[in-house]
């Protein structure tokens, strides 16, 4: 594998190998496995991948939570020497080369402004979408991956191919989660050892609530996911959601909810100093 810290260096390098299709694989580092399940899928799809490691200021609508951010930039490369391949590129800017200007640019993205994360974490979507957005730019990629555990970040990403009319392909990976069913994260190790014994409650009260969803109301399955983890001390959920996997429009009655969609379970618990989000899919058959 190739580290590279440049744009102008980078795209000679994608220029010289002249490999196609040339894969994306965003990332703001502290790797673990569910990110190198992002890289394996596309080493499979790719002959050129493009992994970066970046942590985008313009995301973070907390800057605690930005001069908290886990970074270590040695761990992630020894992951990802046993994964890559020679001619794969792992990208590592500074803010220069991202943001070589200062970036305004405003997106609206509809409904997906005013549900979930949008509501919580004001401005963050605007964030991902300026650094995906001058990724798209720098790379030149054929195809992206994201993971499914930002649920919400891939449908604003897929917004934003649309209205900017990327020729990218967008691929959602399958969450990874940890032998206690806890959603793979950065921010995981970060929790407090008590907190930590705590959070597999978050997956497997949303694994109970999708098998609910033909016997219970909506209303029912809420107060069920909020009661049951509530009950553990120090873990407080933000929201809990039953969106389809579009706009992402929650439902409040099962009439809403239309066979041949599909919804999904969206949460989001701050367990202690740390915040968490996870998603299961709520299926109608």
């Amino acid at each position: 594998m190739k580290v590279i810290r440049t744009v102008k260096e980078l795209q000679k390098q994608i220029k010289d190998l002249h490999l196609s299709p040339v894969g994306l694989v965003p990332t703001m580092g502290a790797l673990h496995k569910g990110h190198l399940s992002l890289v394996r899928n596309a080493i499979t799809q790719c002959p050129l991948v493009v992994i970066s490691i970046y942590v985008n200021p313009t995301q973070f609508n907390d800057k605690k939570d930005l001069k908290n951010y886990p970074r270590d930039i040695q761990s992630d490369l020894d992951l990802l020497r046993k994964v890559t391949r020679k001619d794969d590129i792992i990208f590592i800017p500074d803010d220069k080369e991202i943001y070589p200007v200062e970036d305004k640019r405003i997106f609206h993205f509809g409904n997906l402004d005013n549900v979930m994360e949008a509501l919580h974490r004001p401005g963050h979507f605007n964030g991902v979408a300026q650094v995906v957005g001058r990724l798209f730019d720098i790379v030149k990629p054929d195809v992206a991956y994201f993971g499914m555990k930002d649920f919400q970040q891939i449908a604003v990403i897929k917004e934003l191919v649309r209205q900017y009319k990327y020729n990218v392909k967008i691929v959602g990976n399958p969450i990874i989660r940890e032998p206690d069913g806890l959603a793979m994260s950065s921010r995981n190790r970060l929790l407090e050892p008590e907190m930590r014994k705590k959070v597999p409650l978050i997956y497997k009260t949303i694994s109970s609530a999708s098998g609910m969803i033909h016997k219970n109301t909506i209303s029912e399955i809420r107060n069920y996911v909020r009661g049951t983890i509530e009950k553990a001390n120090g873990l407080h959920v933000e929201y809990f959601e039953i969106v389809d996997d579009t706009k992402l429009k929650p439902v409040s009655t099962r009439r809403e909810m239309k066979k041949g969609n599909r919804y999904y379970g969206c949460i989001a618990v701050q367990a202690g100093k740390i915040r968490l989000i996870d998603n299961i899919e709520f299926p109608l058959v």
